[in-house]
C-alpha cells in the first residue's frame, strides 16, 4: 500500500477512497503510524465511514468542503474540534449563512441553500452571463448545496439542491439513508436516488454494493430495508434496493448519481 510504501504523514482523499481502504480484508496488516491527520472533500463523508476509518487508524479526519467558485475549503471540522456528521465551522476570512430562495437568511437549525464570501471567490463564469447572475450575488456565492447551521455553529450538509427527496411531503436528505445502509455488514457501498412508484409518488431507491462473503438476493435486500427503518423514520427506507458489482464514479473517486437515475 502507498501509505506503508511512502510513510506520508498527511493524507487526503475522498469518503469513496476511504471507505475502500477501510473495506478492504487486508486493512488491519496495514501501518498506518506515519499519518498525523487526513483531509476529506468532494463529497460527503459517512459518519460510518469516519468510526471505521478511525478504528483502523486512531487518526482523526477533517472533513470540509470547497467548490471552484471559491478556490478554497471554506468550512471544515478541525483537530481536536471533529463533529461528526458535520462539515465543522467557517474558516476565519470567510462568512457563510443558510438563505431561502428569496435569500432571506434563515434560523438555526432550518435547511436552506449555502451562500458563501470570502476573498478567494470568483467573478463569473466564463461567457455564461446567466448562470453567473445567478450563482455571484455581489459579495456572495450562492451555492447549490442544501445545508443546515447548529446553535453551535456547525454547518451541515443536507444534499445537493437536486439531490434532495421530497418523500411523503417531508424532505429527506439521501446522506442520512446512506449512512444508515452502510451501518449493516453487508453493505460495502451505497448510493440513494428516488425513483417514482405507481402512484408517481417520489420513493427513495438504494444502489448497494456488497461486502465480500454477502450474496444478492431479495432474502438480502429485505434484511437491509428492516435495518435501516430499525434506525430511521418508516418512510425513509428505501423502497428498492439494487444490488450493483460497482457504483458508477468520476476520475475524482465521485458516485455519479446521475449514471444511477438513467
Amino acid at each position: 500500500m502507498l501509505i506503508q510504501r511512502f510513510r506520508p504523514t498527511v493524507l487526503t482523499s475522498v469518503p469513496t477512497a476511504i471507505n475502500a481502504m477501510v473495506s478492504c480484508p487486508d486493512a488491519t496488516s496495514v501501518d498506518f503510524s506515519s499519518l498525523r491527520v487526513c483531509i476529506s472533500a468532494g463529497e460527503a463523508l459517512p459518519p460510518e465511514v469516519y468510526e471505521r476509518w478511525k478504528r483502523l487508524t486512531g487518526v482523526e479526519i477533517l472533513d470540509g468542503i470547497g467548490s471552484a467558485e471559491m478556490f478554497h475549503i471554506f468550512i471544515t471540522n478541525r483537530l481536536g474540534d471533529v463533529k461528526l456528521g458535520s462539515l465543522g465551522k467557517v474558516v476565519d476570512g470567510y462568512e457563510a449563512k443558510i438563505c431561502d430562495d428569496s435569500g432571506n437568511e434563515l434560523p438555526r437549525d432550518e435547511v436552506g441553500t449555502l451562500w458563501i464570501r470570502g476573498g478567494s471567490t470568483a467573478l463569473e463564469y466564463w461567457q455564461q452571463r446567466e448562470k453567473s447572475c445567478q450563482t455571484f450575488r455581489g459579495d456572495w456565492c450562492v451555492s447549490a448545496d442544501k445545508f443546515r447551521q447548529d446553535v453551535q455553529g456547525y454547518f451541515w450538509f443536507c444534499g445537493r439542491s437536486d439531490d434532495m427527496l421530497k418523500v411523503s411531503g417531508k424532505w429527506l436528505s439521501p446522506l442520512e439513508v446512506e449512512n444508515a445502509l452502510l451501518s449493516h455488514a453487508a453493505v460495502r457501498e451505497a448510493a440513494v436516488i428516488a425513483f417514482k412508484d405507481a402512484d408517481g409518488l417520489e420513493k427513495p431507491m438504494a444502489f448497494v454494493v456488497l461486502a465480500a462473503g454477502y450474496q444478492a438476493g431479495e432474502e438480502l435486500a429485505e434484511q437491509i430495508k428492516a435495518h435501516v427503518r430499525a434506525r430511521l423514520a418508516a418512510y425513509k427506507a428505501p423502497r428498492q434496493i439494487q444490488f450493483l458489482a460497482a457504483l458508477p464514479k468520476s476520475d475524482r473517486g465521485k458516485v455519479l448519481k446521475s449514471q444511477l437515475r438513467g
